[in-house]
């Protein structure tokens, strides 16, 4: 994820902000900041959305470049990523253009993941799962969600997931706001 770090880097400095200027912004620590942008610290997905939201950004931006709008996305394009320091792979499913609000992903959950984080921010999360069981806990309570099964919250719930089974399990997850 080398690239990421000297994307946040480039993007912070062409905006002419000192590592102090986005750890007010973000509320990350500079010395932390520092070494994301030296690539010799692991980056949460609510770090890097905040980083993002600090710089004036979406997350997709620290991956790929996009100069033109895409509706239309095909097999080809959808390719795997993982967040350093994740063992869960993401696919994009959206197109790009401005202005969007949805988030759509295909994500797989390996077998026995556990998530130690909880998260809570703005906007709302569906999940559907296509295959697998993954358990679900979003406020303290416990949801075990199969395949052809869903799950809809506001994302300001406190919530992790895990699979603790020893099959990988497969969910479409629609997200608000845009993180990639």
């Amino acid at each position: 994820m080398e690239h990421i770090s000297k994307k946040i880097r480039e993007i912070r400095t062409q905006q002419e902000l000192t590592l102090k200027d986005l750890s007010e912004k973000t509320g990350l620590s500079v010395s932390f900041l520092s070494q994301v942008e030296r690539g010799s610290s692991t980056l949460a997905i609510t770090s890097l959305k905040k980083i993002a939201d600090a710089l004036g950004t979406t997350i997709t931006s620290f991956f790929t470049e996009h100069s033109e709008q895409s509706f239309f996305v095909n097999k080809e394009a959808q390719e795997p990523f993982r967040l350093e320091g994740s063992n869960v792979d993401y696919v994009r499913l959206g197109g790009v253009f401005a202005g969007r609000m949805l988030e759509p992903l295909l994500v797989t959950l390996p077998s026995e993941s556990k998530r130690t984080v909880t998260f809570n921010h703005p906007g709302e999360e569906f999940y559907y799962v296509l295959a697998g069981k993954v358990i679900f806990n979003v406020n303290g309570e416990e949801f075990t969600v199969g395949p052809g099964e869903s799950l809809h919250f506001p994302s300001h719930l406190p919530h992790f997931w895990l699979n603790p089974w020893k099959e990988a399990a497969q969910i479409l997850c629609v997200l608000t706001p845009v993180i990639f």
